[in-house]
C-alpha cells in the first residue's frame, strides 16, 4: 500500500499507539489501514452418494478440480456467499446445511470455509470460472487433479465421516512454503 484511501496522502509501515504489530498508517489524516485475512467460502454440495466438483477454468490451479467456492462479499453472511458461488461455478441451487471445515491457510493469508449442502437438483451446469461441472463417487475422485489443499483435505474429512456415518466440524491450519507455490 502507498497511499491512503482515506486523503490520498502517503502511508508509511509504523506499530501505531496501543498495537503491537506494523500497519500502514497515513502520516496526513492518521488513519491506520488493517489487513486482514481473505474467506474463502464454498460448498461439499451432496447428491446421493456423489460431490460435485468444478474443473477451474481461471488461475491459480485452471484445469484442476475443486469443490464450488470464492472469495466472500461485502454485506454477506458466509453461508450466503457459499451459496452464491456454488451457483456462480457450478449452477448448482443447494440448501445450504451445517459448517463442515474451517481451513486456516495463513501463507496466503485466508482463511477457508466450507458448508455441507445438499443439492437440489440435478440442473447444474459450468459457470465463467469452470471448465466443466461433474458429480463423483468416492472412487472416481480425481485426487491428482485436486487443485487446493484445503480442497483435498475436505474431501477426505467428507469421505471419512461418509464412512463413519456421522458428520462433524472439522479444524485446522494447511502450511505450505512459499517456494512451493
Amino acid at each position: 500500500m502507498k497511499f491512503c484511501s482515506v486523503c490520498g496522502h502517503g502511508v508509511s509501515l509504523s506499530i501505531p499507539p496501543g498495537d503491537n504489530r506494523e500497519r500502514f498508517v497515513c502520516g496526513s489524516c492518521g488513519t491506520v489501514h488493517y489487513q486482514n485475512p481473505r474467506n474463502v467460502v464454498g460448498t461439499v454440495p451432496v447428491w446421493d452418494d456423489k460431490v460435485l466438483l468444478c474443473r477451474r477454468a481461471i488461475e491459480p490451479r485452471y484445469g484442476y478440480w475443486t469443490l464450488p467456492a470464492g472469495f466472500m462479499e461485502m454485506g454477506e453472511t458466509t453461508a450466503e456467499a457459499a451459496s452464491r458461488e456454488t451457483l456462480e461455478e457450478a449452477g448448482a441451487r443447494v440448501e445450504v446445511q451445517s459448517l463442515f471445515s474451517l481451513l486456516n491457510v495463513p501463507h496466503v493469508h485466508q482463511v477457508h470455509l466450507f458448508y455441507m449442502a445438499r443439492l437440489l437438483d440435478l440442473d447444474i451446469e459450468a459457470g465463467e470460472e469452470s471448465l466443466e461441472v461433474k458429480l463423483f463417487e468416492e472412487h472416481e475422485i480425481p485426487w491428482d487433479e485436486i487443485a487446493f489443499p484445503t480442497v483435498g483435505q475436505t474431501l477426505r474429512f467428507f469421505f471419512a465421516d461418509r464412512a463413519a456415518g456421522s458428520y462433524g466440524l472439522h479444524t485446522g491450519d494447511i502450511f505450505r512454503s512459499l517456494r512451493e507455490g
